[in-house]
């Protein structure tokens, strides 16, 4: 198994879920979804790609999840690509 695709224990999940709340109810929305779905089984990918996110503005973030933008530059990785699409809203 890769490193990436490592499953996340349980304390490590807490603090990226901490970490992860934001200014923005908007973001928190999409953030909360994403925990409620995925949080039980995150791995070292989803983990790596989401607090890249997270180190976004709030403004920034939004942009991104409500697809007005897409990842450029240090952005455009497939781990980050790969969270942002289970991030977002089923279009």
């Amino acid at each position: 198994m890769a490193e990436e695709d490592t499953l996340l224990d349980e304390r490590e999940a807490s603090v990226l879920r901490w970490r992860s709340r934001r200014g923005l109810v908007e973001n928190d929305l999409f953030i909360e979804r994403f925990f409620a779905t995925h949080g039980s089984r995150l791995t070292v990918g989803q983990a790596r790609g989401l607090s890249a996110l997270m180190d976004l503005s709030d403004n920034d973030l939004l942009d991104l999840l409500l697809r007005r933008k897409e990842p450029e530059g240090e952005l455009a990785t497939d781990e980050i690509r790969t969270v942002l699409e289970q991030l977002r809203p089923n279009a």
